[in-house]
């Protein structure tokens, strides 16, 4: 993997409502010079089915206000998995067991990751197994 690439200001209008909310983890990705179909690639793993309906529907009121709307969205009253397609950015909201089984980081392991630390702390995926031996 590369170097984090620097987030340029015009993905901080998408990005920002993400960082309002608690998602256990957020991972964006460039794919700019791997698809055609998008640029950037935002994972949230929410705790529960709904988290994740509650975090996509913040994210689209929250651009909807800006005047900013969806090209498409799927699965947002299902709870498992949401997609809010915004054409040059595509945010995946997936409950942790829908995260696992799809693995978008794993698909887009040989793209260079998105540098978010100017959201404020990065929120990593819970460790599963105890550490206290």
């Amino acid at each position: 993997m590369t170097k984090p690439m620097r987030l340029t200001e015009e993905y901080t209008p998408y990005l920002a409502p993400i960082f309002e909310r608690k998602a256990k983890s957020i991972t964006a990705i460039d794919v700019r010079k791997m698809t055609s179909y998008t640029d950037m690639i935002v994972i949230l793993e929410a705790g529960s089915g709904r988290q994740v309906t509650s975090l996509a529907e913040h994210i689209i009121k929250a651009l909807k206000k800006e005047k900013i709307m969806a090209y498409g969205m799927e699965g947002i009253k299902s709870g498992e998995w949401a997609l809010l397609d915004y054409g040059h950015i595509i945010i995946h909201v997936f409950e942790s067991k829908a995260k696992d089984f799809f693995d978008l980081e794993g698909l887009w392991s040989d793209a260079p990751r998105i540098d978010l630390s100017q959201f404020g702390p990065i929120l990593e995926p819970e460790d599963d197994e105890d550490d206290n031996f």
